[in-house]
């Protein structure tokens, strides 16, 4: 079987867009519900609770978890959506993602159902995005 001719850069730069936006809404939905675990821990904690998730593990597994999320919505999304060759994508979307909680984790750790910093947002999505034009070559 013959490779498919690659993509126009528009549509695979349009499909990426698509991509990364889901990526950054899922990854922050994740990263949002696990740290309203971990104010529940924090509460339950406070309450006199017994042993259980404490608040620590909950942080922990938020960012494991947000962590892990968005490389694999990356990379599902775009082979659906028809592209290959995407490592360098995924690489550049994770990296940004995980600066853009790095960053903004004191914002959302403060209170229950905030977003990140909106800019920050846009700049993981951009930046990735961008980073699906770069394409590794097919090895011989």
């Amino acid at each position: 079987m013959a490779p498919s001719a690659p993509t126009p850069r528009a549509p695979r730069l349009l499909k990426a867009v698509i991509v990364s936006t889901l990526g950054v809404a899922a990854s922050h939905l994740i990263l949002s519900d696990t740290l309203n675990l971990s104010f529940a821990g924090q509460a339950a904690a406070t309450l006199g609770a017994g042993p259980g998730y404490s608040a620590d593990q909950a942080f922990t597994t938020a960012l494991i978890n947000t962590f892990l999320v968005m490389p694999v919505v990356l990379w599902i999304g775009m082979l659906i959506t028809g592209e290959r060759r995407v490592g360098p994508m995924v690489l550049v979307g994770e990296i940004a993602w995980i600066t853009a909680v790095g960053n903004g984790i004191d914002v959302i750790d403060d209170a229950p159902g905030t977003l990140l910093p909106l800019r920050s947002l846009l700049l993981v999505v951009a930046v990735t995005a961008l980073a699906s034009l770069v394409r590794r070559k097919a090895r011989s």
